[in-house]
């Protein structure tokens, strides 16, 4: 049995044919599909496609699921699928999916297709739908978040990759009587995809950060300062530098690169740990190269990160620790008008298994000077 088409703006949803097969082995053929899909074939042929639409995806309906062509309801063209997959009946839940093609993409397709199969879901009966996303896709996240999908952790390990290793994968679950619309962030994005009083500019910090990122966490004057005291591994770093937009999106952190503007040399970077969203608090850091240090810099950047915490997130307060001999870290946070309000003994593991002591600052939006 035919399913019936699923109309939504924009697109439409509906069975596929074999007219759709030279665009399916295109979409299915491209990098960016190829890189985050890792059980397509490949290399993905013509002969996929057709044992696709003659036998998967059938099969994908006979079996509880459901796998739509999402189209162009003028041209008919496809855009890209999305489909219901690992039913389990007696939950009501399904898992999510969907890939777009290289010609579709930046129009909210996506998106779209997602909330109306979704819809289409849970009026039919399914009560928890889940997608899952690799860690570094963050595209697919935002999808999710659009769709009214809320993270609710990492499934560590969840997929076998094609060189024989496991990746991580996102988990986002939208219920049936979860509020439509998309999910608010709890931390949104900078206006303009930076932060910047002229001197000094933040954004988010990426992959191509990965080998700055090493250089200022192996520097001997950073390392003291790390919990506990070790250098960081490269391979440590590029998961930090690659996961670093999916941790802002769903909310844990948001790390940047510091900047400076005059040469757009990469200083440092700085940190907004949102460790306390029930109260309103998030806890800042930040760390420079040894030659941007001593100029302001890094007081500067902190300033930035606190007025877009207070203005933007909607934060109550900032907190900052620093090791009781850091008087530089301390001196910054001073100038940023963080107070200091006590000492926090044994707080933090330090080395042979010892424990360290971390001195507290905090800062109220009334502290902040303009």
């Amino acid at each position: 049995m035919t399913p019936q088409p699923v109309e939504a703006p924009g697109i439409r949803l509906r069975a596929f044919h074999l007219d759709d097969v030279a665009d399916i082995t295109a979409g299915c053929a491209d990098p960016l599909v190829q890189r985050f899909l890792d059980g397509l074939p490949d290399p993905y042929t013509e002969a996929e496609a057709r044992r696709w639409v003659t036998e998967s995806a059938p099969a994908a309906f006979a079996s509880g699921g459901a796998a739509y062509a999402v189209t162009d309801p003028a041209t008919d063209r496809l855009l890209g699928t999305v489909g219901l997959s690992h039913p389990v009946p007696q939950r009501g839940q399904a898992e999510i999916g969907y890939w777009v093609a290289p010609w579709a993409r930046g129009r909210g397709v996506a998106t779209t297709a997602t909330r109306a199969l979704a819809e289409h879901a849970f009026a039919t009966g399914t009560a928890r739908l889940e997608l899952l996303t690799h860690v570094e896709n963050a595209a697919s996240q935002r999808v999710a978040l659009a769709a009214g999908f809320r993270s609710e952790g990492v499934r560590r390990g969840a997929t076998p990759v094609r060189d024989g290793r496991r990746r991580d994968l996102t988990l986002w679950v939208r219920l049936a009587d979860d509020p439509p619309g998309p999910v608010e962030r709890p931390l949104p994005d900078l206006p303009d995809g930076r932060l910047t009083d002229g001197v000094v500019l933040l954004r988010r910090l990426g992959p191509l950060d990965a080998d700055q990122m090493y250089r200022l966490h192996t520097d001997p004057a950073v390392v003291r300062t790390r919990v506990p005291p070790t250098p960081a591994g490269c391979d440590e770093i590029d998961r930090r530098c690659r996961g670093a937009e999916s941790q802002w999106l769903v909310g844990g952190a948001a790390a940047m690169a510091v900047l400076d503007v005059a040469s757009g040399d990469f200083a440092g970077n700085c940190m907004l740990l949102y460790d306390q969203p029930a109260s309103g608090q998030a806890m800042v850091g930040y760390s420079l190269l040894p030659r941007w240090r001593g100029h302001g810099y890094a007081t500067r950047a902190v300033r930035l990160l606190a007025r877009w915490g207070f203005d933007q997130v909607g934060l109550a307060r900032l907190w900052a620790g620093t090791l009781p001999e850091n008087v530089a870290s301390q001196r910054v946070l001073e100038k940023a008008g963080f107070r200091r309000e006590g000492l926090l003994r044994g707080r933090l593991p330090g080395t042979a298994g010892g424990r360290v002591d971390s001195t507290v600052f905090g800062l109220l939006p009334t502290d902040l000077a303009d």
